[in-house]
């Protein structure tokens, strides 16, 4: 399978699309992007085809990491994007977080800060 590679310049949806098609077709993908803006850019689209996979019934999650990639003779830190199905339903797949037992269900949030 290969890398899917991403430039700080390169077009989110465009990379979405790659990313989705990967996982409709191997149910995993891999992302690399060297630098803040191509990291940028990675996030970004990984986050369009998690919509566009929930369309299919396809929930994904991503385990970042750190890879070492030879370019050209010099050593480069990339950050790769591991993603993968995290469940396959004809349901809503949207994530909602449940809170713990420990949690108070009466906490009230405002301004970011449970009171």
């Amino acid at each position: 399978m290969d890398i899917i590679k991403v430039k700080a310049n390169s077009r989110t949806a465009a990379v979405a699309g790659a990313i989705a098609g990967v996982m409709r077709e191997n149910k995993h993908a891999e992302v690399q992007a060297i630098g803040a803006g191509a990291v940028n850019q990675s996030v970004k689209a990984t986050i369009l085809a998690k919509g566009y996979l929930a369309e299919d019934g396809m929930s994904i999650y991503c385990i970042p990491s750190f890879v070492e990639v030879d370019i050209e003779g010099n050593i480069r830190t990339a950050v790769k994007l591991a993603i993968d199905i995290f469940k396959e339903t004809e349901e809503d797949v949207s994530f909602v977080p449940q809170a713990s037992e420990e949690e108070d269900a009466d906490d009230v949030v405002e301004d970011g800060e449970i009171i």
